[in-house]
């Protein structure tokens, strides 16, 4: 508290808010575009919609998954979320890079195995390390990560052995993992909304 001296009473104020307690959860929004991104490739992945119309999702990649997901990141960093803000920046660039690596990459289809191999191999690789930071905040973000680096690992050796079964069971994975983004966007923005906290939701 800050003493306020004047010729009459004393009197005290309030310290101002800080700047980070008046920005709006960001969560949400990251969650929201990492589970509609990862549904709609999922549903090529698992087989349930021909590949030729995987073109229908780069947009949405590259804008939702990607730069809006990117934005909510960079507002975790406002926040001091280190967590939130490393999970959405990355998963958002991740997108971005996904976007490119299709649209724009030149792959042969003879290099194509290894070249997405290794992309997913990688990104495997960061979301097992997350996956163990999680189980030290809750017990939802590790059953999303958990489902999430799973996921990553049947896409890889989907890719590098070419071999579409897997992939497909790769993609219900990725499919689940989209759920349980989503039931944890609905959460935060519920919660955030009537101001009560009455369902598990990504930890602030």
């Amino acid at each position: 508290m800050t003493q306020v001296l004047s010729n009459g009473p004393s009197t005290t104020t309030a310290p101002a808010p800080s700047f980070a307690s008046q920005i709006a959860d960001p969560a949400p929004l990251g969650l929201a575009a990492f589970a509609l991104t990862t549904f709609m490739l999922s549903v090529f992945n698992a087989g349930l919609l021909p590949k030729s119309a995987e073109v229908a999702i780069l947009g949405v990649a590259l804008f939702y998954g990607g730069i809006a997901q990117l934005l909510a990141g960079m507002w975790e960093f406002a926040k001091g979320n280190t967590f939130g803000a490393l999970a959405f920046t990355s998963y958002g660039a991740f997108w971005m890079s996904f976007w490119y690596l299709v649209a724009h990459s030149g792959l042969t289809k003879a290099d194509a195995p290894q070249g997405v191999g290794i992309f997913l191999l990688a990104w495997t690789i960061f979301s097992a390390y997350m996956t163990f930071v999680t189980h030290k905040i809750s017990g939802l973000l590790f059953l999303l990560f958990s489902v999430l680096m799973v996921t990553f690992s049947l896409l890889t050796i989907g890719a590098f052995a070419s071999a579409p079964a897997i992939t497909h069971i790769g993609g219900y994975f990725g499919i689940v993992t989209a759920f349980i983004a989503w039931y944890a966007s609905f959460a935060g923005v519920h919660n955030g909304t009537v101001k009560t906290s009455v369902m598990p939701t990504w930890p602030r």
